[in-house]
C-alpha cells in the first residue's frame, strides 16, 4: 500500500429533529415534540467539535454542511453559534462553503437575512414538489407558495446560491406533471438542483405501505429524460446522477464525498471519514444516532464516537461508492492518492467493465458511460470485497 495523502477536508453538522417525519425518509431524524431544547444539542456539539479538531489539526475545510433533520428548526443565534464554535476549533478556508438545509415550511420571515449574517452563504431548500396534492402524499409540512416565498426570501437575502431538492417518480406523477415540477424550480433561479427519484427505503412507512399509484419504472425512465433534457435547455448541467448545477455552481461539500474526500461528522448519528497519514490508514466515524444519548454522552467525547479502519480490501468498493455516480468520472491518479492502493489493485476488474460496456477511460479519467450509469448498483458491488457480479434486466438506478 503506498502512502496515503490527506484530501480536502470538509465538516458535516447534523441536526435530528423534524416538526413531523416524512414517509419516505430513512436518515436519522425525529419529530419534535415540544420545545427545541437548543443550548443543550448546541453545547454537545461543540465539545464534540472539540474532541475531533485534534485529528485534523493543521488542515484547511474546504466546506460545511448542516443537515438533518431540519436545521432551519434552529435559531439564526444559534447557527452563529455553532459557526463560531467551528472557526474557533477548526481552520476554515477563507472561502469555506457553508451550506444549511432549510425545509420551507419552517423559515420566519427574515430569517434567511439573518443566516447570512451568521456565516451562510449557500442553503438547500426542500421543496420536493410544486403539486400540493402531491405534498400532501409525501407527508410534507409545506406549500408551494412557501417555497416560491422562501427562494424570494433567499434572493433578497443575498443568497442566491442555493439549491432546490425535488423528487420525482412520485404517487400519481406522469411526465407532464415532473416537468412542471422542474419548471417551477426554474422560474425560482436556483444555481443548482438535486433531482432524486422516490425510492421505497427499508424501515420507512412507504415501505410498509407503499403507495398505489407509483410510476412504472418505464415511465420513472420517461421522466428522468424529459427533466434531464428541460434543465439542460435552462443551462443546468448535469455532473452527478442526481445533480444538476448552473456554471461554476457545484455543490463543493458534495463533490469532495464523490471523490473520497475527509470530513468529520458532528452531531447525532453522524458519520465521519478521516485519514490519517502518519499511520497509513483511513478511519469511518459513527455518533451514537439518538439525540438524548448523543446529548448525554458527549462530555465523555470521543470515548462515545465509534472508530473503525477501512481494511484495504474494502477500499476500492469505498471510493467507487461514489465517484462512479460522477458524470464526467473521476482521475485514476486520485483512486492513488485516496486510497493508498496501487491501479493494478482494481485494473483486471475495469478492464472486465469496460468490456462490458459499463465504464470507459477517457484520458486520465474513469468514467462510468450511460450503461454504466443505468446499471450502477450492479457495477458498484463488482467492486465489493465478494463479488456477486452483475445480475438482473437493464434498469434505470440513481439511488445508492
Amino acid at each position: 500500500m503506498s502512502r496515503l495523502i490527506a484530501p480536502p477536508l470538509s465538516l458535516y453538522l447534523h441536526f435530528p429533529w423534524c416538526v413531523r417525519k416524512c414517509p419516505y425518509c430513512d436518515f436519522n431524524s425525529y419529530t419534535l415534540h415540544g420545545e427545541l431544547e437548543e443550548s443543550s444539542y448546541l453545547d454537545a456539539l461543540g465539545r464534540d467539535l472539540e474532541s475531533q479538531a485534534p485529528d485534523v489539526a493543521g488542515r484547511e475545510v474546504i466546506s460545511i454542511f448542516m443537515g438533518g433533520g431540519t436545521p432551519s428548526l434552529f435559531s439564526p443565534s444559534a447557527i452563529e453559534r455553532v459557526l463560531d464554535t467551528g472557526r474557533k476549533h477548526l481552520t476554515l478556508a477563507s472561502d469555506v462553503e457553508v451550506t444549511m438545509e432549510a425545509n420551507p415550511g419552517t423559515i420566519e420571515r427574515g430569517r434567511f437575512a439573518e443566516y447570512r449574517a451568521a456565516g451562510v452563504n449557500r442553503v438547500s431548500l426542500g421543496a420536493q414538489s410544486f403539486n400540493a396534492k402531491t405534498l400532501t402524499a409525501l407527508g410534507r409540512i409545506h406549500s408551494p407558495d412557501e417555497t416560491r416565498r422562501a427562494a424570494e426570501e433567499l434572493h433578497a437575502a443575498g443568497l442566491t446560491n442555493f439549491n432546490l431538492d425535488l423528487m420525482y417518480a412520485l404517487p400519481g406523477q406522469d411526465v407532464s406533471a415532473a416537468l412542471s415540477d422542474v419548471e417551477c424550480a426554474i422560474a425560482l433561479k436556483p444555481t443548482h438542483l438535486s433531482h432524486y427519484q422516490l425510492t421505497l427505503e427499508p424501515g420507512t412507512v412507504f415501505a410498509a405501505q407503499p403507495p398505489t399509484d407509483l410510476p412504472t419504472d418505464d415511465t420513472a425512465a420517461e421522466i428522468l429524460a424529459a427533466c434531464g433534457t428541460r434543465l439542460a435547455e435552462a443551462g443546468f448541467a448535469q455532473y452527478e446522477v442526481s445533480a444538476y448545477a448552473q456554471p461554476g455552481r457545484q455543490c463543493r461539500h458534495n463533490l469532495n464525498y464523490w471523490t473520497f474526500g475527509d470530513y468529520l461528522g458532528v452531531g447525532a448519528g453522524a458519520h465521519g471519514k478521516i485519514t490519517f497519514p502518519a499511520t497509513n490508514t483511513i478511519v469511518r466515524t459513527t455518533q451514537p444516532r439518538e439525540p438524548r444519548r448523543y446529548v448525554a454522552v458527549a462530555p465523555t467525547a470521543p470515548a462515545a464516537m465509534t472508530r473503525k479502519a477501512v481494511p484495504e480490501a474494502d477500499l476500492p468498493f469505498e471510493f467507487m461508492l461514489n465517484a462512479l455516480r460522477l458524470v464526467h468520472g473521476v482521475d485514476i491518479e486520485t483512486f492513488t492518492q485516496r486510497t493508498g492502493l496501487e491501479w493494478q489493485a482494481i485494473a483486471a476488474q475495469v478492464e472486465k467493465l469496460i468490456q462490458r460496456g459499463l465504464l470507459a477511460v477517457q484520458g486520465p479519467r474513469l468514467v462510468t458511460t450511460t450503461v454504466g450509469l443505468q446499471f450502477l448498483n450492479e457495477l458498484l458491488l463488482s467492486f465489493l470485497n465478494k463479488n456477486p457480479g452483475l445480475t438482473g434486466a437493464f434498469g434505470l438506478s440513481t439511488a445508492i
